[in-house]
């Protein structure tokens, strides 16, 4: 018996009960409708819509339900979606009194409710991976950044920094997702029951009570609002699809890295696979799965922008869709995140190259001059030419001598030789943010800080 019978002669067409059931993505979340439920029967007796009897049986049937969900009961297709499963099967467990629980509810707010409670969950798990991977990143600066690297500029060589340096600025990225994300948690977090339909009920509701008992922080306000709005699973699907792009970038560089050509880390057998053909292949297939990943990420976001584009208010069917998006963005976030801090707590870095001589330390010789007076973009040219001397003559910078310096501008002195040391280079970049191993280790203290200040609140029991 569908909710609407009584308006309606005859039941829907196979095909459109096959085309517009939800059932198979509502299942995931099934905790979260009966913990709406038990709220919302709690409630209602409280503001005297049921009796303390009646609360009792519907509190009771539902954690039958639940019981039955566990052991594997499967609604039928035919339930539509898993508020009228739930329905159905308390009716079975309770009887008439099951009808009471819809008192002042609609399905409209019933799934409102259910995606911010799964969605609230779901971002608690994803914070804390992310802080996992934040805390894996900061461990390797602090094991093995203290070695010299080069730092890149379009995929080129472009300084020499240390390997902290580098680790910790993906580590910032990922932080930064972390308080998207508790930001973004905080407007989640507000309840939409007792919206109804659209309008509100004429009944006695308390909704700051179902709220309160939902570990809630707030209400949305606005009844119409609550039932339409969906910028909540936007702004999420945004902060995954952000945070997809930080997990690319560093699974591009860890396949680059782990290239002979690069020779820079090794994965863990755990995170690499072989190949069927060619015995020696040693694969990065977790960093490639890492990056293609995030355009799943990405098109979820999509996927939900497009959906609300243009819809008029209040509900409407449409926004069934948004849960397959919003489901799949957020499980693959954790998952990815997940692979992510694994594939660092567990890989090897290989030595460094030596940067004694290399190119990258040209810009230790402009700057040379610059602290002697001499304008840098003059300086910059000097160091240009250098650099184009050296081609011609095919050597690197550590074969120009004093009167080779001094030649190319009288502003050299012995003392530009030793601003061609690697070491010296990067120690000297102490401004804030710099590479110099002081900022790397103040850089440290300030994340392992913010990892240790409050996490995001714990979601309620459901």
């Amino acid at each position: 018996m569908a909710l609407w019978d009584g308006r309606f002669s005859g039941g829907p067409a196979a095909e459109m009960l096959a085309f517009s059931e939800s059932l198979g993505t509502d299942l995931a979340m099934a905790a979260e409708d009966i913990a709406g439920s038990r709220a919302h029967a709690t409630m209602l007796a409280a503001v005297g819509l049921l009796t303390a009897d009646e609360r009792d049986a519907l509190l009771r049937g539902l954690d039958a339900v639940e019981g039955d969900l566990r052991g594997g009961w499967v609604p039928a297709v035919s339930d539509e979606d898993i508020h009228m499963a739930v329905e159905a099967r308390l009716h079975e467990k309770v009887g008439a009194v099951a009808g009471k629980l819809h008192t002042a509810r609609s399905r409209n707010d019933q799934v409102a409710t259910d995606v911010r409670l799964w969605a609230r969950a779901r971002v608690d798990a994803l914070d804390v991976q992310l802080r996992r991977l934040v805390e894996a990143l900061v461990a390797r600066a602090e094991v093995d950044g203290r070695q010299l690297v080069p730092g890149p500029t379009h995929l080129q060589r472009g300084q020499p920094i240390w390997l902290g340096h580098h680790l910790l600025a993906h580590a910032w990225s990922f932080q930064r997702d972390r308080e998207r994300l508790a930001d973004a948690r905080r407007r989640l977090n507000r309840s939409p029951l007792g919206a109804a339909a659209m309008a509100g009920s004429p009944h006695p509701i308390d909704r700051e009570m179902t709220a309160s008992l939902l570990g809630f922080d707030g209400l949305v306000e606005n009844a119409m609002d609550a039932v339409s709005a969906r910028d909540h699973a936007i702004e999420l699907a945004a902060v995954a699809a952000i945070l997809g792009t930080h997990l690319s970038r560093l699974a591009e560089e860890l396949v680059l890295w782990s290239t002979p050509e690069f020779q820079r880390v090794r994965l863990s057998d755990a995170w690499s696979t072989g190949s069927s053909i060619m015995p020696q292949k040693r694969n990065p297939d977790a960093a490639e799965l890492l990056r293609g990943k995030s355009a799943r990420l990405v098109g979820a976001l999509t996927h939900l922008l497009v959906l609300v584009k243009g819809l008029p208010l209040a509900y409407n069917r449409d926004l069934q869709e948004d849960r397959p998006a919003l489901f799949d963005a957020l499980a693959t976030a954790v998952a990815s995140v997940s692979v992510a801090a694994g594939v660092m707590e567990s890989l090897r870095f290989l030595p460094g190259p030596d940067l004694r001589g290399d190119f990258l330390l040209t810009t230790e010789l402009a700057d040379f001059l610059a602290s002697r007076g001499v304008p840098f973009r003059e300086a910059h040219h000097v160091a240009g030419g250098l650099v184009k001397e050296c081609e011609a003559r095919g050597v690197r910078l550590d074969a120009l001598t004093l009167a080779d310096l001094q030649a190319a501008h009288p502003a050299f002195d012995a003392d530009a030789l030793r601003w061609l040391d690697p070491e010296a280079a990067v120690e000297r970049r102490r401004s804030r943010g710099g590479t110099a191993w002081s900022e790397v280790q103040r850089q440290v203290g300030l994340l392992r800080a913010a990892l240790d200040s409050a996490p995001l609140p714990v979601s309620s029991r459901l």
